[in-house]
C-alpha cells in the first residue's frame, strides 16, 4: 500500500463515518417534533423514548469521526477545531445537552423540570444540525485561517496555524452558502425524524399528524440542498497542481463540477443518492409505505459520501483558506505519517464488525413497534418509562 493509496482510503473512511453521521442525525431531527407532534404528556413520552433508544449512536458516531479525523488528519484537527473553536464548542455543547436531557428528564425530584430538558432537545435539534451543515459547508467554500508546516522547526513557537479573526469559526454563518447546507441537514434530518417514526410507533393518531409534516419540510430541504449544490457546481473551486504535500494551490472555476465528471462513480453515488432520498419521501407520502427510512437513509449515506469524496479527491484541497490559499489543506500536506496510516488501517479492518453489531442492536431493539400502551400505569401505579 503506497503513501498516497492510505490518504485516500482514510480520507473514504472519513466520509463514510461523515455520512453515516449524517443519516444518525434522525434523532435530532425527531426531537424537533416533541411539541408539535404530541397533543399530551403520553404522546411526548412514546417521541421521546423512540428517539431515545437511538441517540447513543449519533454522539458515538460523532466522538468517532472527529477521533478518525484527528487520527488521520491531524492538521485540519488542529486547525479547524482549534482555531474555529467556537463554532466547533457550540456544536459539542448542544450534544452534551442532549445527553443531559435523556439522562435526567424523568429523574425523580428534577428541580429544572421536564419541559427544560424537552427544550434542550429541541435545541439541540434545531441549532446542532444547522451549525454541523455550516461546519461542513466551509469544506466547499473555506475558513480565515493560515497554516505553516515549517513552524514546526520552530523551538519557541511551534504553532502551524492561526485564525485570522476574532470570531473563531462563527463567522461561517455569515456565508449564504453554508446556511443553505446547514439548513438543507436540519430540514433532511426532520424528514428522517419523521420517517423513523412512521416506521417505528404504532399510532393512528401520531402516524397522521407525522405524513402531513413530511410534505411541509420536504419542500423547504429541496430548496435548500438544490440551491447549495447549484452554488458549489458554479463556483470556483480550490484545486492543486499535482499529487504531492508541496503542490500549489490555485482556484478553478467550476471545479467541484468538474470533479464529478471526472469521478464518473462518485457522480453515480450522488446521482443514486438524491433519488433515493426522494424516493423514500414520495413512496412514504403516496403509497403510505413505513420502510421510507431506509430509502431515504441509505439515500442520505451515499449522497453525502459523495459530496465529501468530490471535496476530498481528485487534487482538491478539502479544508481551503479564504486568506491565504498556500494555506489550504488537502488529504496529501494534512495527514499523518504512512507509518500511522498503516498501522491504523489494520484496526479499522475491525469496522465491518462494528457494523454488524450495530445493525444487530437496532433489529433487536426495533423489532416491535412502539405504542401508547406501553407507558400505561402499570398496577403498582408506576410509569414504564426509560427517558
Amino acid at each position: 500500500m503506497s503513501y498516497e493509496f492510505l490518504q485516500h482510503y482514510w480520507w473514504f473512511l472519513v466520509s463514510l463515518l461523515g455520512a453515516l453521521l449524517v443519516f444518525l442525525l434522525f434523532v435530532q431531527g425527531g426531537q424537533t417534533f416533541i411539541f408539535s407532534l404530541s397533543r399530551n404528556e403520553r404522546e411526548r413520552l412514546l417521541l421521546v423514548n423512540a428517539m431515545g433508544r437511538k441517540w447513543e449512536f449519533t454522539f458515538t458516531t460523532l466522538v468517532t469521526f472527529g477521533g478518525a479525523f484527528f487520527a488521520s488528519f491531524p492538521l485540519f484537527y488542529s486547525t479547524s477545531f482549534g482555531g474555529a473553536y467556537w463554532v466547533w464548542i457550540t456544536i459539542l455543547l448542544l450534544f452534551v445537552i442532549q445527553a443531559v436531557a435523556y439522562e435526567f428528564r424523568t429523574k425523580p425530584k428534577n428541580v429544572l423540570g421536564k419541559r427544560t430538558f424537552e427544550l434542550f432537545l429541541y435545541l439541540n435539534g434545531i441549532l446542532g444540525t444547522i451549525l454541523l451543515g455550516v461546519a461542513v459547508g466551509t469544506f466547499f467554500t473555506g475558513s480565515d485561517f493560515t497554516a505553516n508546516l515549517n513552524a514546526l522547526t520552530n523551538l519557541n513557537q511551534p504553532v502551524i496555524s492561526h485564525w485570522n479573526n476574532p470570531w473563531h469559526g462563527l463567522e461561517a454563518v455569515l456565508d449564504a452558502r453554508n446556511l443553505m447546507l446547514g439548513f438543507a441537514v436540519c430540514f433532511l434530518a426532520r424528514i428522517l425524524g419523521l420517517l423513523y417514526f412512521i416506521n417505528l410507533i404504532d399510532d393512528e393518531v401520531i402516524l397522521r399528524r407525522t405524513h402531513k409534516r413530511l410534505l411541509y419540510n420536504s419542500i423547504p430541504f429541496v430548496i435548500f440542498f438544490v440551491a447549495f449544490v447549484i452554488s458549489i457546481l458554479l463556483s470556483d473551486g480550490f484545486a492543486l497542481e499535482g499529487s504531492s504535500a508541496s503542490a500549489r494551490v490555485f482556484l478553478q472555476p467550476y471545479k467541484y463540477l468538474i470533479n464529478f465528471l471526472e469521478m464518473p462513480i462518485v457522480l453515480i453515488l450522488f446521482l443514486v443518492g438524491v433519488l433515493a432520498v426522494l424516493f423514500g419521501i414520495i413512496a412514504t407520502l403516496l403509497r403510505r409505505t413505513r420502510r421510507g427510512i431506509w430509502y431515504s437513509g441509505i439515500g442520505t449515506i451515499l449522497t453525502v459520501l459523495a459530496l465529501l469524496l468530490n471535496v476530498g479527491y481528485n487534487n482538491t484541497c478539502f479544508y481551503p483558506s479564504v486568506a491565504n490559499l498556500q494555506s489550504s489543506l488537502s488529504i496529501y500536506n494534512s495527514s499523518s505519517s504512512e507509518f500511522t496510516l498503516k498501522a491504523m488501517s489494520i484496526v479499522s479492518l475491525l469496522i465491518p464488525i462494528v457494523l454488524a453489531y450495530i445493525w444487530y442492536t437496532w433489529r433487536a431493539m426495533d423489532k416491535k413497534k412502539m405504542t401508547i400502551a406501553e407507558f400505561e400505569e402499570q398496577e403498582n401505579g408506576e410509569e414504564q418509562e426509560r427517558y
